[in-house]
Order: structure tokens, then sequence, then C-alpha cells
């Protein structure tokens, strides 16, 4: 059975105690920490736990209390809560291998932990997220941030974009692509026949008809009604301060909304700690946590690793409906 590769994240993060804390537990399906063993050793031993590391990865243990490791080289010794620009190539490194070996099919999928991308560009990388980073990596075109938490799915269209920016942003062939992405992640990823998608306006009230802007009636309106005449199920625009109701959320199965902070407040209000990030349009499955670094808990022990729980519980379960096993 192929294994899921787990990245740790930041190294001075909470990412690599939430693995420790996920490895006391047993696991029904294998994954593998792609991280630096001291790291993942030098954290257990500060939260005061005992772990088996090893580095079988043709057999990786799912017993409590054992995790196996495909190991990468830290650039510096990491202190908790204190990032150093020095293991930026190390955070890189392990989303490099595991991208590499997914796509080469030892892996059926990827889980990422949290990483602190400002300390990434301080280092001289350009980096602006973990969706950007694959996609390029991978060579895919364009790709779908999509949040989960139970039954609620939200999509974004623009992803890390300041504010100012993402009317410019909006377009025609956007609003297409990433609609097309989200539709086909859906079917292919969660195994959805005839999915519905609620599409969110961009200005308050979806325009008003274009008192308060142009881009429903000139963009998004025309978009849905193009997939709709190929007997897609797209209700929208829809004003995004009614669309997260039970009236319009009955019967839906994602969100598209335009923005990352029109959309993910919602959904993290309804999960946040258990909501999951899967990048759509990627040829293996990638799911992340729904938090960053959180470097003031780092090494306290505090961290709740129930959002790389379901991360891992949901990338598991994508990954067999993509194979078409039951």
């Amino acid at each position: 059975m192929a294994s899921l590769a787990v990245t740790a994240g930041e190294p001075a993060g909470i990412g690599p105690e939430l693995v420790v804390a996920l490895a006391l537990r047993s696991r029904d399906h294998p994954w593998i920490a792609v991280a630096s063993m001291d790291l993942l050793s030098e954290r257990a031993r500060m939260l005061g736990v005992d772990i088996v590391l090893d580095q079988n990865l043709e057999h990786p243990s799912m017993e409590a209390g054992t995790l196996t490791v495909h190991h990468v080289d830290l650039a510096s010794p990491s202190v908790p809560g204190i990032c150093d620009s020095k293991n930026s190539k190390y955070v890189l490194d392990t989303l490099r291998f595991a991208t590499d070996e997914c796509l080469s099919g030892h892996y059926r999928g990827m889980v990422t932990g949290p990483v602190q991308k400002s300390v990434i560009n301080e280092a001289g990388y350009k980096f602006s997220g973990h969706t950007e980073f694959l996609s390029r990596k991978a060579g895919t075109g364009e790709v779908v941030m999509l949040l989960v938490a139970g039954e609620l799915r939200v999509a974004i269209a623009t992803t890390h974009l300041p504010l100012a920016e993402v009317p410019k942003a909006i377009s025609r062939n956007l609003i297409r692509g990433q609609l097309q992405v989200l539709l086909n992640g859906l079917k292919e990823r969660f195994g959805l026949l005839q999915p519905r998608v609620l599409v969110a306006g961009l200005n308050p009230h979806a325009g008003e008809g274009g008192h308060m802007g142009s881009e429903e009636i000139d963009i998004i309106a025309p978009i849905c009604e193009e997939f709709r005449m190929i007997g897609e199920d797209i209700v929208g625009p829809i004003p995004a301060d009614t669309l997260f109701t039970k009236k319009w959320l009955s019967g839906a199965d994602a969100v598209l909304a335009m923005y990352h902070d029109q959309g993910l407040p919602v959904l993290k209000y309804e999960g946040f700690g258990r909501a999951v990030n899967v990048t759509l349009g990627l040829p293996f499955v990638r799911t992340s946590v729904d938090h960053g670094t959180a470097l003031d808990l780092a090494g306290s022990g505090e961290a709740d690793p129930g959002s790389l729980y379901e991360a891992i519980k949901l990338a598991d379960k994508l990954s067999w409906i993509s194979s078409g096993r039951p």
C-alpha cells in the first residue's frame, strides 16, 4: 500500500510537534514524515514523549509511538518560536521531495504542515504559498484552493493577493478556469457526479444591478451562464453576505468565493481546528492544515493536532476515491 507524505513545515513552528503528536496514535493507513529526524527527536524530547523514529520507507510503521521518516537535513539547529531564514531551503526541500515522489507515483498524496512565508521570502526565495509553489513544481495550469470543514467546501478564485489587487485579477478567463478546475476536482477527487456550486459576487449585494460595481454583470454572471448552458449546476452570482445561509447552502456541494477573506472567515468560524485545505488541479492529492505556524505555541505542547489529523484523513479518503477503489 502506497504511503502519504507528510511535510512538517517550518521547523520553528508547531508543525514538527503536531507530527510527533499524531505519531503517538496508531494509523489505519501508512504515512511518512518528510522532515529532519533530529528535529522530530528533539521536539519529542522537549514535549516529554517517547517516540521511535525509523527510516524503513518500504515498510512504514503504523504502530502508536513509532514514526517512519524520510530525513531532510536542517541547515541550522532550530529553536521553537524563533525562525531562521537559513532553514528556508530545508522547508522547500521537503516540499520538492514530496512533490517529486507524488509525481512519480511513489506516494499517493501529500499533506503539508504550516510554513512561514515571510521567512522564506527573506531568504531570497519568491514564495507566495504552498498552492502556487506546488502548481509551478508540478507544471500544472490553473489550480484551486478549496477549504473543507465537514460538508462545507469553499473555493477561492484569487488566493494570496492584496485586497486592492483583487478587482484587477477578476476576469472571465480566471472565473471560467477556476470553475472548471473546481468542478473537475469535485467530480474526480470527491466523487460527486453533478456538483452544485454557488458563486459569490465580488461587490456588496452582488453589485446591485451595476450600482455598486459592474464585475457581476460583465464577468461573473456571463461565465455562470456559460456553464449552465452546458449542463453544469451553477448558481450565481449571489451576494456574499447572504450566500452563507442555510437557505443557499442546503443542497450545495461547494462555494466559489472571489477572494481569500470573503470565503475563509465563514469556513474557519464553522470549523477552525478541523478544517482542511485541498489543492485541486494538481496531478496528485494534496491537503494541508487550516492554520499557521503558531510560533508562540511552538514547543509548549499546547498545539492542537486536530487539523493535521483531519488533513491526513481527508487525503487518505481522496486518494482512494481518485484511484477508483471502494
